[in-house]
């Protein structure tokens, strides 16, 4: 059932969360500003997602396991599971070091993901572009990849007329900020608001 295979991820979940806790605590006290704008995005872009989240009521799908010549994929945001070790041919995320394509057998690598798309090439040739606020994306040597998002939309559900509205409110907000905190978390909301105009287009 949908309910034990999202079970199945709780002690993943609750490791991510661990390791979340940990670095949240060593980046306030390493790097206090850094901190503060990062998890500003978070909230921000969570909110902005809410606008779209309306148009994604249909259950997650679930599917079998990774062959062994291919990857396997978990891909989950806090509401819904959209991976559930599946296997996949090919993964395109975008990232703060620069957007790059996973294969099988990629190096290991941890990387923090920025606002755009996730584009998810299945083995039977299809495609699934997800839009992501912003979460982390774990691959091993094992050739098994963790997508944690803060947020995930089907691109297929978003609307470009909302995206742009909330673009040119995010501007006004930047033009009529007077303060440092202010026009950095309408800075976040302009780069949020672009990466969703970007997704529909």
């Amino acid at each position: 059932s949908q309910f034990k295979e999202c079970k199945s991820l709780k002690g993943f979940t609750d490791k991510w969360l661990s390791l979340s806790s940990f670095t949240a605590i060593w980046c306030s006290f390493t790097f206090p500003a850094f901190c503060t704008i990062t998890f500003n995005r978070m909230a921000l872009t969570r909110s902005a997602l809410r606008l779209f989240s309306g148009r994604f009521a249909q259950a997650c799908q679930v599917r079998g396991y990774a062959d062994a010549s291919s990857m396997s994929l978990t891909f989950a945001a806090p509401s819904q599971v959209l991976y559930n070790n599946i296997s996949v041919k090919q993964i395109d995320v975008p990232s703060f070091s620069g957007s790059f394509g996973i294969l099988p057998a990629h190096v290991p690598t941890l990387a923090v993901l920025k606002p755009g798309v996730v584009t998810v090439f299945e083995n039977d040739g299809s495609t699934k572009k997800f839009f992501v606020s912003s979460g982390t994306v774990t691959i091993n040597e094992d050739s098994t990849v963790q997508l944690l998002a803060e947020e995930a939309v089907p691109v297929d559900t978003l609307d470009i007329s909302a995206a742009k509205e909330l673009l040119a409110q995010s501007q006004s907000q930047l033009a009529s900020a007077s303060t440092d905190v202010a026009k950095a978390e309408a800075e976040i909301s302009i780069e949020v608001s672009e990466a969703l105009v970007k997704a529909c287009e």
